[in-house]
């Protein structure tokens, strides 16, 4: 755990912001107060978008998709 003050965590943001992204939990204080604890994010497969997610192939050998769905709907 990493203890800064406000104008080091403003001037070496991306620098300190790497090190959270490995794991590294930071503390902001600004007049000697804690004003922001930067810890980094869980990781949960279960946030992606759904938009994001891989999507569900649909294979049928020997037919294209469309003909085999207008055979079905017949």
């Amino acid at each position: 755990m990493r203890t800064i003050n406000f104008t080091e965590f403003r001037n070496n943001a991306s620098l300190l912001l790497s090190a959270v992204e490995k794991g590294e939990i930071v503390i902001v204080m600004r007049h000697g107060k804690p004003i922001a604890k930067i810890l980094p994010a869980e990781s949960n497969d279960n946030n992606i978008q759904s938009w994001k997610k891989p999507a569900l192939r649909l294979v049928t050998k020997g037919k294209n998709l469309s003909s085999a769905i207008i055979e079905e709907r017949e």
